[in-house]
């Protein structure tokens, strides 16, 4: 019978190999099965800031579509707005919300997004996270997908909820809350 010690570097070296296995499927790719260390959560709470006024704007329409088309469909943007830590636009900054969007429906007031939440400040600094998905503007909670991220995000995935702070907008400055949770390494 094997001793403990004699089974130990046997046990170790199938974890070594089981943990990083190799295929060539061409010449131009090659797989790998890594088993990534245990994974963090982290919850992300912040408000970004949507100003539509001709001195400072943070979101452009870059598209307009005719006027006999329901919903604004196609009507598309591109924002670059700060991410605070309170709902004011004095609170500090954190970080940059920036990417596309556009009123993507038919039916309803639902948008097509794609934001890069760059952050700017404290541990995340230097990172980012991306959100790619359907945003049906009119409702609340409003759930959808962070589909990657780089930096201290590399490989995340999760989710969004995002609420408009309707109490406190006006046409001009519109502010939307985010609650984001992400898995990461």
């Amino acid at each position: 019978m094997p001793t403990l010690t004699m089974s130990a570097p046997l046990i170790i070296s199938l974890i070594l190999i089981s943990t990083y296995l190799t295929t060539t499927n061409a010449a131009f790719s090659e797989q790998s099965l890594i088993m990534l260390p245990t994974e963090k959560l982290t919850h992300l709470h912040f408000y970004y800031h949507d100003i539509r006024n001709n001195k400072n704007p943070t979101v452009v329409q870059i598209i307009n579509t005719p006027k006999d088309v329901p919903n604004g469909f196609g009507t598309t943007f591109v924002m670059d707005d700060a991410m605070t830590e309170g709902p004011k636009l004095s609170s500090k900054e954190v970080g940059r919300a920036q990417g596309l969007f556009a009123l993507a429906s038919l039916q309803d007031l639902g948008m097509a997004m794609l934001t890069n939440f760059a952050f700017t400040e404290g541990i995340y600094e230097g990172s980012t996270l991306s959100m790619l998905g359907r945003n049906p503007i009119s409702e609340q909670n409003r759930e959808m997908p962070i589909v990657g991220g780089t930096g201290v995000f590399r490989f995340a995935r999760g989710y969004a909820i995002a609420n408009s702070v309707t109490s406190i907008s006006t046409q001009e400055h519109f502010i939307v809350e985010y609650n984001i949770t992400v898995y990461h390494p």
